[in-house]
């Protein structure tokens, strides 16, 4: 193993740090939040999803794509983005959702969370789940509503 160049950090050390800002959910506790009006937001690539499987009332965001669609700033910005939206990221295992919410908390959406355990976590847990690659990913233009709208980060940010 290398040492770490000066100043810089671990990928643990990293997301330790970005946990730290977090009040991260359960998946049990995250359904209850989407209940409430939280949006969840699967980051997760389109073939992960596809092998892995979805939950219906996620919002997909790429994690490639997420900041630029929820910063209320963009110009590529989600409809729904805004500072006080409550954000659930997943991600298959928790740990890059991790790192995403933190992001969107450096930019200003301060109740951005995610779910421990990510997708396995709520798939375990027995909650709503679909096989994977039953939806066809329109653009993010497309979107109207989080719970009926889908995108794959393919168009630039």
């Amino acid at each position: 193993m290398r040492a770490p160049a000066v100043g810089a950090i671990t990928i643990n050390e990293m997301l330790t740090t970005a946990r730290q800002g977090l009040v991260r959910l359960s998946a049990e506790q995250a359904a209850q939040a989407v209940d409430a009006g939280a949006v969840l937001v699967d980051i997760r690539p389109e073939r992960q999803r596809r092998a892995e499987g979805e939950v219906p009332s996620a919002l997909i965001v790429e994690r490639n794509v997420l900041e630029w669609r929820f910063d209320p700033s963009s110009e590529a910005r989600l409809p729904v983005a805004d500072h006080d939206l409550h954000v659930v990221v997943l991600c298959s295992q928790g740990y890059t959702s991790s790192l995403a919410a933190a992001s969107l908390q450096q930019l200003g959406v301060h109740r951005a969370t995610d779910v421990i355990g990510g997708f396995q976590a709520w798939r375990s847990a027995g909650l709503p789940t679909i096989p994977g690659g039953l939806f066809d990913d329109p653009p993010a233009a497309a979107f109207t509503e989080p719970a009926a709208s889908r995108t794959d980060g393919q168009d630039q940010p």
